[in-house]
């Protein structure tokens, strides 16, 4: 019952100064739909790197030849399709060996003409990066034996040179070769790298060789590892069946390089975490700025309201109920900035990520945790200001004008 007296006695104050009350927990309001929207972002943008990472295939490694990205990648020796099949066979942890080589050319269909990039493999290709195809079919054997002059294109290069329309069964030209589109891949749209998966040309890997490259060399093994908890030993199993291809003594360093993804995954949504983190900290100090705002406004109600007080002292009234009806006071005004800030950060979350295309993940623990240390700023910042009213001597508070 006492409770709810000071709530109604606080309530009453609070009407009495609406736009005084209002300025007063703009502070709150503002501090925790930072944190909130800052956080939500954050949580977004780690999702969105976490989509597009798994967009690039199901627990892939990737193997190129040479160290690092310097001289001595240029010149290390490149892979063949032999060491394709051979991974395929000896490594018993690989769900899929993709032989890959890929060049920049330009793609032409009638008046129309596109710079984009031709990538040359086989239909494991579609299963290692997780691709669908969205009209049309993939290679048959016939097709990958005899290197014939057949293509998948992607969603960009479909778009840029068919606006929109169904190429398959139509016929292109690439460099020197003409060759019959065969399918269409489904739009992934930008890598985690901020690259278009879709501005792509798939042909077969002899056909590329051949027809394209004018040589065989294989510049990279796309592999996708059957399950993540086999990561570890199929890229061991890598390591020796190519140690063994290439001829590597025991006191050789590897001359190629297997790069897990999930090294790229772990360093993003670290980074993101990170700076979600500092976004959320700084976006807290407006709240102690709000907190104190509470303080200076809850020390000048006192003094306003130093009769009152008195009053109330002089006629019975115990100094934890004073010091409780101010205390009110501050949560009061507090909580109800802490819900206007969740209401104005919920709608500027949804309108920020729909902007920047990024999902909107909202955070219960991090949306109840800014409410709650919005209510324990006002008990924090209106405890001096409560415990100096109910300290106060009847008979003084009564004789102040």
């Amino acid at each position: 019952m006492i409770l709810w007296n000071a709530l109604l006695l606080a309530l009453r104050e609070i009407r009495r100064n609406v736009l005084r009350s209002a300025l007063t927990v703009l502070g709150i309001v503002i501090g925790v739909a930072a944190v909130i929207v800052m956080v939500t972002l954050g949580r977004g943008a780690t999702a969105a790197v976490s989509e597009q990472i798994a967009s690039l295939g199901s627990n892939l490694l990737m193997v190129r030849p040479g160290q690092g990205f310097g001289p001595n990648r240029a010149s290390a020796r490149a892979f063949t399709l032999a060491d394709a099949t051979a991974l395929a066979a000896q490594a018993g942890d690989l769900q899929a060996v993709a032989p890959a080589a890929s060049t920049r050319s330009t793609a032409i269909f009638g008046n129309r003409n596109w710079d984009t990039m031709l990538t040359g493999s086989t239909n494991a290709y579609l299963l290692t990066g997780n691709w669908k195809l969205a009209d049309g079919r993939t290679f048959t054997d016939a097709e990958l034996r005899a290197g014939r002059a057949v293509c998948i294109l992607g969603a960009t290069v479909q778009r840029e040179l068919f606006a929109g329309q169904s190429p398959v069964g139509s016929r292109i030209r690439l460099k020197r070769l003409n060759c019959t589109v065969v399918g269409l891949l489904a739009a992934k749209g930008q890598s985690a790298m901020g690259t278009d998966q879709d501005d792509v040309v798939l042909l077969p890997i002899r056909t590329f060789q051949r027809r394209v490259a004018g040589n065989t060399d294989v510049a990279l093994l796309i592999t996708s590892v059957r399950s993540p908890d086999l990561t570890d030993q199929a890229m061991r199993d890598i390591t020796a069946v190519l140690r063994q291809r290439r001829h590597l003594g025991a006191g050789e360093e590897d001359d190629f390089n297997v790069f897990d993804t999930r090294q790229i995954s772990e360093t993003l949504t670290g980074t993101t975490r990170v700076l979600t983190l500092l976004l959320g900290a700084v976006a807290g100090v407006s709240l102690l700025v709000g907190g104190i705002g509470i303080m200076n406004i809850m020390l000048v109600s006192v003094t306003e309201r130093t009769r009152e007080i008195g009053i109330r002292l002089a006629i019975g009234a115990l100094e934890r109920e004073v010091l409780g009806q101010f205390l009110v006071e501050a949560v009061v005004l507090s909580s109800c900035g802490g819900l206007v800030g969740i209401a104005l950060a919920l709608l500027a979350g949804a309108a920020i990520t729909a902007a920047i295309d990024i999902p909107f993940v909202l955070d219960v623990p991090v949306v109840t945790l800014a409410f709650a240390f919005s209510a324990a700023v006002g008990v924090l910042f209106g405890y001096v200001p409560a415990r100096r009213a109910a300290r106060m001597d009847p008979i003084e508070a009564l004789r102040h004008e």
